[in-house]
């Protein structure tokens, strides 16, 4: 494992500048190609995911809300609690800043590829759409989109694995209930126990289809965001004069030319943007596979719907855990990468009970994580092998759950890291390319807007 686990680490090092550059950079493009339109209309998104802007009659199978839900419950998590745990461990409060920024020009990145996820996708025989960067790939850019959809599967097969989800919840668990003390196994075999619970729990839903798992994922993920929100809020009450420092060390450690991050400044860059990318997804591909099926021929709409997430999870949720753990000092004394820092800060702020209300809400973040990726797994696999084949993708991801379960935080991590990077290339490669597609849409969207505004 510690050899697959180093050739991991080396081919995530040269894959890593390739979603620096082209992650910060497309994002760059997109957002001054836009000339910012998607932002000023912040308001507006609200308004459609709440339905206001719902039309009778549109294609599509689920609503706006419960697509942003879904995205939502596979991004606001694990990804926001341990992975800010592990980018301040790895390279100190001022990764956090990169995080930041990242996920403003992720938003846009979002707005792109979901608007075309929409706008390029298909109907089969069944009546079902069909739509996410595979097929915008297919549809809008000929043979060598078809080329850029088969790789851009065959890599989402092994990223959408639920390794750091299930990693880090058993992690939590064998943290916070140390069930070796009840009986004697040793940590190995509980990590086993646990996994093999996971993969009924996940099996019971996931083999339900994509409504069942929509209409779990919107029902569990806003109340136990509110439960996050709230902790949060009571630990900055009780610890008031400790919030505007951490920020303000957030933002001087940001510009430390003179860190001792591996590589330095830029490997401090790097190591912001790798962490909102496993945080937000922005330009990996997997929310258009959701945000494509959505009810709504307008793709502008669905692209302003799919720009709250990056919002929601990195800016909101991420900041929030970071200050907890700044607050804490759990990032000064945690001597282990992982779930296990953010844990002592709970426990510590919030009278010793902290980390058991913290495995509570992973618990249940972990869930609907594990269910809503089990739905773009199948969706690859299925454009490459057809229905039937797709369908035993679930079989390979349940199965998946034991083993990750006792793999190490370093190995899930690297294997993660490594198949978003291989996701990010062809997906951002398509987005750019159909830019001015979309373009048309949007400026088509906002003038019917504004003459609506004007009737």
């Amino acid at each position: 494992m510690d050899a697959v686990t180093g050739v991991l680490k080396q081919l995530t090092g040269i894959s890593e500048w390739i979603m620096l550059i082209i992650i910060i950079g497309g994002g760059l493009f997109l957002v001054g190609y836009s000339r910012f339109r998607p932002y000023r209309h912040f308001r507006h998104a609200i308004g459609v995911v709440s339905g206001k802007y719902d039309k009778a009659g549109e294609t599509g199978e689920v609503s706006h809300f419960q697509a942003l839900a879904s995205v939502v419950a596979a991004t606001v998590g694990l990804g926001n609690i341990s992975g800010v745990a592990i980018a301040i461990y790895s390279g100190g409060p001022g990764v956090v800043f990169w995080m930041w920024l990242t996920a403003v020009l992720g938003a846009c990145i979002k707005f792109y590829s979901c608007g075309l996820a929409v706008l390029y996708r298909e109907v089969d025989d069944k009546g079902q759409v069909k739509g996410g960067p595979m097929y915008y790939m297919k549809i809008a850019m000929g043979r060598k989109g078809k080329i850029l959809a088969v790789f851009f599967c065959l890599a989402g097969l092994f990223g959408v694995l639920p390794a750091f989800t299930v990693n880090q919840l058993t992690q939590t668990i064998v943290e916070v209930v140390n069930p070796d003390s009840f009986y004697r196994l040793g940590e190995l075999k509980w990590r086993l126990i646990i996994g093999i619970v996971l993969v009924v729990l996940t099996s019971m839903v996931i083999f339900g289809g994509l409504k069942k798992i929509v209409r779990v994922a919107s029902a569990m993920v806003p109340f136990m965001v509110l439960v996050y929100f709230l902790s949060a809020l009571l630990i900055m009450v009780l610890n008031p004069g400790q919030v505007w420092p951490s920020v303000v060390l957030i933002f001087r450690e940001a510009f430390d030319l003179h860190t001792a991050v591996q590589g330095g400044f830029w490997g401090l860059v790097l190591l912001g943007v790798q962490r909102a990318v496993f945080s937000n997804e922005s330009g990996i591909g997997n929310a258009p596979m959701y945000h494509g099926q959505s009810r709504t021929d307008e793709p502008a709409k669905e692209g302003l719907v799919a720009m709250l997430g990056p919002f929601i999870d990195t800016i909101v949720v991420c900041t929030i855990t970071a200050i907890i753990i700044i607050i804490s000092g759990a990032h000064e004394t945690t001597e282990t990468n992982g779930i296990v820092m953010t844990l002592n800060a709970f426990e510590k702020l919030l009278f010793g009970y902290g980390d058991i209300l913290l495995m509570v809400m992973v618990f249940v973040f972990a869930l609907s994580t594990l269910f809503t990726y089990s739905y773009y797994g199948t969706k690859c696999l299925t454009f490459l092998g057809g229905e039937k084949v797709g369908k035993a993708y679930n079989y390979v991801y349940i199965f998946s759950i034991i083993f990750v379960a006792m793999a190490s935080v370093d190995f899930v991590v690297s294997l993660i890291d490594l198949a978003f990077a291989l996701m990010a290339i062809p997906n951002m490669i398509a987005v750019l390319w159909l830019a001015p597609d979309m373009n048309r849409s949007m400026n088509r969207y906002f003038k019917k807007l504004k003459e609506e505004k004007l009737s």
